[in-house]
């Protein structure tokens, strides 16, 4: 044996013997590990206030006593919601691994070989090391090291878990700057929710001379709540208090950092970043026995990092984004098709030396790259920075607490986005031109509303005259259903709207002999559809725009109410993927929907069609499939308003001239306010094969249960069959049950429409078939949210979570009734049956 090897052996024999002569802790609970102990698998540390345990613990659903295994914290009483990993880029790969405290301080973690694992390199140096140290795990979450003596030391600790962030941050954990030392504390993601490692996704607050949140997903920016500015962070008054935490922003001279506190002690929240990349605050709720996403503050379109790239501003509208005022798009056409990559740049240059001005922009989300310069003024900060010939904007903020300083940027200006309930004031510079043109557009516009306001007093004072002529003529025209023309802006439409005359409904009415010929008196050749409510007419008017009139059956389930209801909802819609109304009619007994005609139908009329579908390669599928997405994603969380459809099934999506999707229909839809995402009603309305399990047994409904339905649609244009009605010789399963089957089985790829002779993407069809099976799950707290589905469909390298068991997949069922079940009050508690199928 070599000197080496001897020595080798020696160390090992060492180390073997100081550990065995370390007793292994008692089986009483303790929240302390002392340095004559050993911490080992299976044994645990838990807090004095039974919240959080310390101990062993291997990823996912694994129950056997193998795999890797991690030193981690977690919930007591929930031992799969882990909050901290020791180890989580080194696992052991057995059940061996021991923790031990040195006495000067340092965590030790060995496995089997005796090989170090994991270990703190922070020490007890320089401070007063009088009395043994302790490893205690608190009732806080924090993991510490602290002298045995000091029960309170709080921020007098050794060493803390709080300082080494994973992916979850708890109340009191400090997301910031160390400014003594130059240290950053930050949470990263894991690698995917069975693996702990480090993720390419980190959220960090950056830089700490004017600090901001930033997701970074690798080294590029993919989230940015804008910079502090004494009171929030620019574009993120989403983190107002609210009934579950408090978040603070917390700036002294030896650190900079944001938190939070939970305003109940006894309510569990924590703050975590998914490996997908999302940003969510969880609740525990009792009665459901599960987290509950209180908040997700990257949910939106506009949340996305430098959507509208240079010069260009973000609004929860359609097209989303605009070049600033003096700004024009480098590339029009780009633009017009929805490629806003190039930016905007100016319409007239600057001249440094010749009368540049700036223009007040207000409310904004501040642009990213701030640059603090002094404690200046406004007029002084506008000099400055004209004096720069590349400073481009300033404003004046308080980013760290202590007074406003004047903070400016340089180039384009990036991450611009509208923020009406919250934003900031911001001045850019313009040339002299562009200051002229925009003081004479408003000089134009003062000067109209003078003119519009004398008008419009000498048009009430003649309407005041002339009433009683004018009533007398509406109903001349109420009676008169031939020569009606047709009109061109509100003014000059009948008002027709008699059984709600207070409602403003701010569309174009239609006026009924205008409807009867465009439509050839409703001829049965003029028919295009029929919908749960009534039937659908094609129509031309007088000027050749092609529409589709919707006329409801006076025998349907859809009233007044629920007819009002759709002229409102899509009167304050505006996509690319909703269709457009353009008027409506309500006139005697008939009730009317005017919206743009599309030439290509319905999606139904396509995809179940043996000829038609063969109009519809892959790449097409995926487009409508992206599309329903980007729809759903935009009435869920982009519109004005939350609105949950209800009834989104294959029929009501509609096909433009370029097979675009248009989701129509609806009467059924219901806007959610303020933070509401559930509701329940005696009401079931909607379509049997598409409605998720909650709704249709129980008549709860939300968010997921648009998911689901759409989960099922993009079953049906994979395969080109109906969920509803589907027939396999092997089983009883519907298509939803038949996927699952597949999928299990690891022959998803069957599903696939053979129409489409292998001209697809495996690898895009299989990730739409997960998302769809994601989608479906029976529980609809753990569907994805739209932002999720639109993120995993449109991001080929994220990695998916595995799907459990789906709702519905059995059609066998003691239901006798037609599968359009609008209007209808019923409960269906008793007539649907499930029939479980095994998951892996």
């Amino acid at each position: 044996m070599d000197f080496h090897h001897l020595l080798f052996s020696v160390s090992a024999f060492s180390m073997f013997t100081f550990l065995i002569s370390y007793p292994s802790l008692a089986n009483t609970t303790t929240d302390t590990l002392t340095p004559n102990q050993n911490l080992t698998d299976g044994q645990i540390l838990v807090s004095s206030n039974q919240i959080f345990a310390l101990g062993f613990f291997t990823p996912g659903n694994n129950t056997t006593n193998s795999g890797q295994r991690y030193l981690a914290i977690w919930y007591y009483n929930l031992p799969q919601t882990i909050v901290w990993v020791a180890n989580n880029n080194n696992p052991i790969n057995d059940l061996s691994g021991h923790l031990t405290i040195s006495p000067d301080g340092v965590l030790l973690l060995y496995n089997s070989s005796l090989a170090r694992v994991w270990y703190t390199n922070e020490t007890i140096a320089g401070k007063n090391q009088s009395g043994p140290l302790v490893l205690q795990l608190l009732g806080t979450g924090n993991l510490v090291v602290r002298k045995q003596d000091e029960i309170d030391v709080n921020e007098d600790y050794v060493w803390q878990s709080f300082d080494h962030m994973r992916d979850t941050m708890l109340p009191g954990m400090k997301l910031g700057w160390k400014l003594k030392t130059n240290t950053s504390n930050f949470l990263r993601s894991w690698s995917s929710s069975d693996d702990p490692s480090d993720g390419e996704f980190t959220f960090s607050l950056e830089p700490p001379e004017t600090p901001q949140l930033i997701l970074r997903r690798g080294p590029n920016k993919e989230y940015r709540w804008g910079p502090f500015d004494g009171d929030r962070f620019s574009g993120g008054n989403r983190l107002r208090n609210n009934t579950v935490f408090k978040p603070m922003f917390v700036s002294t001279a030896d650190e900079i950092y944001y938190t939070f506190e939970a305003l109940d002690s006894s309510t569990l929240v924590q703050f975590i970043v998914t490996p997908l990349g999302a940003i969510q605050y969880l609740t525990w709720r009792n009665g459901n026995r599960d987290w509950s996403t209180t908040m997700e503050v990257n949910r939106l379109y506009c949340d996305k990092y430098g959507m509208c790239h240079g010069n260009g501003n973000c609004y929860a509208d359609d097209p989303p984004c605009k070049c600033l005022q003096g700004f024009v798009p480098h590339s029009p056409q780009d633009w017009r098709l929805y490629d806003y990559s190039e930016g905007c740049k100016r319409r007239y240059d600057l001249n440094c030396n010749d009368g540049d001005g700036f223009v007040k922009y207000n409310p904004l989300k501040l642009p990213d790259n701030v640059v603090v310069w002094a404690n200046y003024s406004s007029e002084e900060c506008r000099a400055e920075c004209l004096k720069k010939c590349d400073c481009m904007a300033f404003t004046r903020i308080n980013p760290l607490g202590n007074g406003s300083q004047c903070v400016v940027w340089f180039g384009d200006l990036i991450d611009l986005r509208d923020f009406p309930d919250g934003g900031e004031e911001l001045y850019i510079r313009m040339a002299r031109a562009e200051i002229d043109s925009i003081a004479k557009n408003k000089w134009r516009k003062h000067i109209k509303v003078v003119v519009s306001v004398t008008i419009l007093s000498a048009f009430v004072l003649i309407l005041a005259i002339l009433g009683w002529y004018i009533l007398r003529q509406k109903r001349r025209r109420e009676e008169d259903t031939i020569s009606m023309p047709i009109a061109h802006d509100r003014n000059s439409f009948p008002h027709c709207l008699e059984e709600s005359q207070e409602e403003d409904f701010e569309l174009p009415m239609f006026d009924l002999a205008t409807i009867f010929a465009s439509t050839d008196q409703f001829a049965l050749g003029n028919k295009i559809g029929q919908g749960g409510f009534g039937p659908v007419y094609k129509g031309e008017l007088p000027n050749g725009l092609q529409i589709a009139v919707k006329r409801l059956s006076q025998n349907s389930g859809q009233g007044l109410v629920e007819f009002k209801n759709e002229v409102i909802l899509i009167a304050k819609l505006q996509h690319r993927n909703l269709v457009r109304l353009l008027g409506c009619c309500i006139q005697r007994e008939e009730k009317m929907l005017v919206y743009e005609y599309l030439p290509n139908k319905s999606l139904d009329n396509f995809i179940f069609d043996g000829m038609k579908r063969k109009l519809l390669p892959w790449s097409i599928r995926f487009n409508i499939v992206l599309g329903i997405a980007r729809g759903l994603l935009y009435l869920h969380q982009d519109s004005r308003l939350r609105i949950i459809h209800r009834d989104l099934k294959t029929s009501n999506i509609l096909l433009d001239s370029e097979m675009n999707p248009k989701i129509s229909d609806f009467g059924t839809a219901r806007i959610f306010g303020g933070e509401q995402t559930e509701e329940k009603t005696r009401r079931i309305i909607g379509t049997y094969g598409y409605m998720s399990p909650e709704y249709a047994m129980s008549g709860h409904f939300s968010v997921k249960s648009d998911v689901f339905s759409f989960g099922v649609i993009v079953f049906e244009i994979i395969s080109g069959r109906k969920n509803w009605g589907f027939y396999d010789p092997d089983h009883d399963y519907n298509l939803i049950g038949h996927t699952w089957k597949l999928w299990n089985g690891e022959r998803s790829i069957e599903l696939v429409d053979e129409i489409l002779h292998g001209s697809f993407s495996e690898n895009e069809v299989i990730r739409c078939i997960q998302v769809a099976l994601l989608c479906v799950q029976h529980r609809p707290e753990e569907r994805p949210t739209m932002s999720a589905v639109v993120f995993m469909l449109s991001n080929e390298n994220v990695e998916l979570p595995q799907p459990k068991e789906p709702g519905f997949a059995s059609e066998r069922s003691a239901i006798k009734m037609d599968s359009s079940t609008s209007g209808q009050d019923f409960n269906t508690g008793n007539d649907i049956t499930f029939t479980t199928v095994e998951g892996r």
